[in-house]
């Protein structure tokens, strides 16, 4: 079985290293190393998508901290919360769709700005970055490891985790190992980063479907994955939220790489 880590973070003197936030950092630079060799591969200029990142990293990790306070509120706000645990964001507690949704949108907002007069539209720009950013987040999920967090139901096979009593949720207590949710994600994010770099049919897509196609095979991952979690989340029909997130966000990245690629135009549209 996976044992889980005895410690999540190192004291060195007055420093106090996070593995978590470590995995975090890390998983960035290598976002921003592939992103940036893709983008010049593509014609973009060297260094822009460094420079768009000290706008989007940021903005993702609020987006993804704010998304997981949203969503979770009675774990800060609730009896016997305390509001000013919703700042400690090394503790984890990113929620990916908040993270990708502001960080998008601030990384179009900076792009815009800072491109040189090269003509490479902010879709190209989005389908460089997508593989990375499947990297990153399977490299983010370690941390949740080391925090000994996002386990699956209980399992018993040789890749199972094996929790502590004091990290086992309520009704759980009895059961010693569980599903590694966070491993089945990274496994299936770097499987999706390798989908997205090698399938040939992308070639002939037309740009942003990359990124589009990034966003459907996560949210297919996290489907499956969602359903595996036994932490607090708030249901809707039954469903944890998270699930409902992942379907909607399905159907509108498939719609909108359907109407892109392979709609036909209406007669009204067609030019003579």
């Amino acid at each position: 079985m996976i044992p889980s880590p005895s410690q999540s973070l190192l004291e060195i003197g007055p420093l106090t290293i996070h593995f978590y936030a470590l995995c975090i950092i890390v998983g960035v630079a290598v976002a921003i190393f592939i992103g940036n060799k893709r983008y010049v591969r593509n014609g973009g200029a060297q260094g822009i998508v460094g420079d768009v990142a000290i706008y989007a990293v940021p903005a993702g990790i609020v987006g993804g901290r704010l998304y997981h306070v949203i969503t979770s509120p009675q774990r800060y706000f609730g009896d016997g919360g305390k509001p000013i645990e919703a700042l400690y964001i090394w503790q984890g507690g990113l929620g990916i769709w908040g993270a990708i949704s502001l960080g998008t949108l601030v990384a179009f907002l900076a792009y815009r700005k800072l491109k040189n007069n090269r003509d490479i539209s902010f879709s190209i720009f989005a389908d460089a970055l997508a593989p990375g950013l499947l990297i990153a987040q399977a490299i983010g999920r370690i941390g949740n490891w080391f925090n000994v967090e996002l386990f699956g139901r209980p399992l018993d096979a040789f890749w199972s985790l094996q929790v502590p009593p004091r990290y086992r949720p309520s009704g759980y207590t009895q059961f010693e190992t569980f599903h590694p949710t966070f491993l089945y994600e990274s496994i299936w994010c770097l499987f999706a980063a390798l989908v997205l770099v090698k399938w040939k049919v992308f070639e002939n897509l037309r740009s942003g479907s990359v990124f589009i196609s990034y966003v459907a095979l996560y949210s297919i991952g996290r489907l499956w994955i969602e359903s595996l979690r036994i932490d607090d989340a708030n249901l809707i029909l039954g469903l944890r939220l998270n699930i409902w997130t992942s379907l909607i966000l399905l159907g509108i990245s498939l719609a909108i790489l359907w109407k892109r690629n392979f709609q036909r135009p209406s007669p009204s549209n067609i030019e003579i």
